[in-house]
């Protein structure tokens, strides 16, 4: 356990405070991008080795996909529990790039310099991930996927399942509700798993991460462009839907109503 200050104990007053409404100190940057680097990585491993182990028990399609979808709504829900008051838990270039464009109109988020931080450490994340998984399972530790993912409908399904991540998302950020994140987050892609053709991948670094492996999670070099592609233009919808749905309301007197 850690020591609390006893409420009603009186500071210092030769302790320095910060201003009131001040934004208060941030982990280090370097922090950060380990938190990002580690958390993505053990995603991808979550899904790489969790589809090598399900096809290594049973042939069953749809018995490898509800166990790889399981073992992943569990682990990205502890790794958001455990790096989210690091790094806000991203593991997802599009969720950055998603955020540094809310904080550039004026809502809280990372900057320029973070994205050039955060992006490359989740994908190198992603793909030592990969390399991590196929090492466990005793599989070429990179062999580039044979599994072709270039459908229409499969680029559609990437749209969606991202949109309607970056939505839930800041959602939960505009009603400050984002304590529910964990579960939240970690519901939606398993939810999304079974009811997008793409089975959600909806990550640009966790995209490349899986062309790296020729598992059951894998993609095909060739068809990274076009998911990253669909997953980008989803974030935009996803951020468009939250402009409409959760717009600020105004007084009678004209000003932003909180």
């Amino acid at each position: 356990m850690t020591a609390t200050k006893p409420v009603g104990t009186p500071i210092p007053a030769d302790v320095p405070q910060p201003a009131p409404g001040a934004t208060p100190p941030r982990t280090p940057l370097i922090a950060r991008a380990a938190a990002e680097l580690v958390g993505t990585a053990a995603l991808v491993a979550v899904v790489v080795g969790s589809g090598i182990q399900a096809t290594k028990l049973t042939q069953d399609v749809a018995l490898q996909l509800l166990a790889n979808s399981t073992a992943t709504v569990f682990g990205l829900g502890v790794l958001i529990v455990l790096l989210g008051p690091v790094s806000g838990a991203h593991f997802n270039p599009a969720v950055t790039l998603a955020e540094w464009w809310a904080a550039r109109r004026g809502g809280a988020g990372v900057n320029a310099r973070e994205v050039a931080v955060y992006v490359p450490s989740q994908i190198a994340g992603a793909i030592a991930g990969a390399i991590l998984a196929d090492a466990m399972f005793g599989e070429p530790l990179v062999k580039w996927s044979t599994h072709d993912r270039s459908a229409g409908n499969l680029l559609l399904g990437e749209v969606v399942a991202t949109a309607g991540l970056i939505l839930l998302i800041f959602g939960l950020a505009r009603t400050d509700r984002l304590r529910f994140a964990p579960v939240a987050v970690a519901s939606y892609i398993g939810a999304a798993y079974w009811f997008t053709s793409s089975t959600s991948f909806a990550n640009p670094a966790v995209t490349i991460g899986r062309a790296f492996t020729d598992t059951f999670a894998g993609i095909a070099p060739a068809s990274v462009p076009g998911f990253i592609g669909m997953q980008l233009i989803g974030a935009v919808v996803g951020l468009a839907l939250v402009a409409v749905i959760f717009m600020h309301g105004k007084t009678d007197s004209g000003t932003p109503s909180a």
